[in-house]
């Protein structure tokens, strides 16, 4: 297994089908309009793949906030349904905290949706703590 920084426009088309079983709204065409736009203000993608065949993927972007100062931040998260528990999700944390570091970030965030139980156990095993609740309101009239 191998971690890659996403660095080629061409590698979009290869990560979408695993990122869309995270964001399904998105036809694979908005979904790449969509990364394209985010990619202008940072939004990055790693993922990890073996023998031609991705198995996870993360956007994420680096920022800073004057309550968590410099940070990598974890947008989207997803392992393919049919490549789960092969160690592949680890991999990747495991080179996002190292990113991080490497950039000088002082933290890694992420929020998950409520629901998803199995995610959650996974970030608890790989030391992130439950730090605060986050509020929204999805739609603004």
């Amino acid at each position: 297994m191998q971690v890659n920084l996403l660095s080629e426009d061409a590698d979009l088309e290869k990560i979408g089908p695993v990122m869309r079983e995270l964001r399904p709204q998105y036809s694979q065409q908005q979904l790449l309009q969509q990364i394209r736009k985010q990619q202008a203000d940072g939004y990055q993608l790693a993922w990890v793949e073996e023998d031609g065949a991705v198995l996870c993927v993360a956007g994420f972007v680096i920022g800073e906030k004057l309550a968590w100062k410099k940070h990598l931040y974890v947008d989207d998260l997803v392992s393919s349904e049919k490549q789960r528990s092969r160690g592949a999700g680890k991999l990747l944390m495991d080179w996002l905290k190292q990113y991080a570091r490497e950039q000088g970030c002082q933290q890694l965030h992420l929020d998950s949706g409520v629901q998803r139980f199995a995610a959650h156990r996974f970030y608890l095993r790989e030391g992130f703590a439950i730090a605060s609740h986050h509020f929204s309101i999805d739609k603004l009239d």
